[in-house]
């Protein structure tokens, strides 16, 4: 374990990233802390589930808070007084934004902005990072999408990340602030500890639920759709290294390579001695998205060159890794 006096912040600490974010940053030294809905902690047993052992082992000390309610944020930035900020926190389901663009506005660019404005006033030294998200691209512009690549966002929540983006930089550029404020630019990235509600880790469970006799059938929707994914657990590591750099900058965190959802259908159902051809069925019309976004794919040149940084998981390992832990955990032996 690195020496550090660091103490480091994570807003969406309880989610996928969070959780591997703050297991990398324990294991650099930092001290590490939280922020949460207080509900999140009076219901330990399902809404913290992926840090538990990180809590009940004292490793990690958690603040009740929302980003919808300044007066809290300013609160615990003054207690905590935090020498890195990771926003991780948001309404990240792509197709629910859809369904309620206004919350997913309200959480993603008012709490964003709530979060700058606090951390410019009380901790102005602090290092920021922002999540944004390959959803930004859109309907792309251009293939690869790199760092200067126009947005095009299909979504309310593309939409949404990309004011996030551009109220860090104001808040970067503004010569009476000049926050250290970092954008990762990151293209899909899954893991175990993906949520039940996004594509891959519904393939992956439900395979498993097919497996055990649980199931029949899995339901997805449009069978073309690209996406360029990635190892969670490698992607932390990157945020981590742009807030190490002298400058504050964004980077696209990728690996290059592009599959489509039925790739990874597939691939998870052979991984599972399953024919996919017998139990899913494609273009469902509740899983098919108004506006869909039909191929992203990342250059990571940039982050390769300046930080370092290059997936170190690839496509198959990726989905071999998810499926056997829905596999183990229904018991279920390959």
């Amino acid at each position: 374990m690195a020496n550090t006096n660091k103490k480091a912040l994570i807003t969406g600490i309880t989610g996928q990233d969070g959780s591997y974010l703050a297991e990398f940053l324990l294991a650099k030294g930092y001290q590490v802390h939280g922020m949460v809905r207080r509900v999140a902690i009076e219901d330990q047993a399902d809404r913290l589930s992926r840090i538990n052992h990180l809590v009940k082992g004292g490793k990690v000390k958690l603040h009740g808070a929302t980003l919808e309610n300044y007066p809290s944020i300013c609160q615990i930035l003054a207690k905590v007084r935090p020498d890195e900020i990771y926003h991780l926190a948001a309404q990240s389901f792509v197709s629910y934004s859809f369904e309620d663009e206004h919350s997913t506005m309200q959480t993603n660019i008012g709490g964003t902005h709530f979060l700058l404005s606090a951390v410019s006033q009380i901790v102005p030294k602090a290092k920021f990072y922002f999540a944004a998200s390959s959803e930004m691209f859109g309907n792309v512009l251009e293939v690869p999408q790199t760092e200067k690549t126009p947005f095009n966002p299909r979504s309310p929540y593309g939409v949404s990340k990309v004011t996030g983006y551009h109220l860090v930089h104001y808040y970067r550029d503004h010569p009476d602030i000049k926050l250290f404020g970092v954008c990762g630019i990151l293209f899909n990235h899954e893991s175990p500890r993906r949520g039940m509600e996004f594509v891959t880790r519904k393939i992956t469970h439900t395979a498993a639920l097919i497996k055990q006799g649980l199931a029949d059938k899995l339901l997805l929707g449009n069978p073309e759709a690209k996406r360029d994914w990635g190892y969670a657990g490698d992607y932390v590591r990157a945020m981590w290294l742009m807030m190490q750099q002298p400058k504050p900058d964004d980077f696209v965190i990728a690996t290059g390579e592009t599959h489509s959802i039925r790739e990874f259908a597939e691939e998870t159902f052979k991984m599972a001695g399953l024919d996919s051809k017998k139990y899913v069925v494609w273009n469902n019309p509740e899983d098919i998205r108004p506006s869909e976004v039909h191929l992203l794919i990342g250059d990571a040149s940039k982050a390769k060159k300046l930080l370092g940084w290059e997936a170190k998981t690839k496509f198959n390992d990726l989905v071999k890794i998810m499926v056997e832990a829905d596999l183990k955990e229904y018991g279920v032996k390959k």
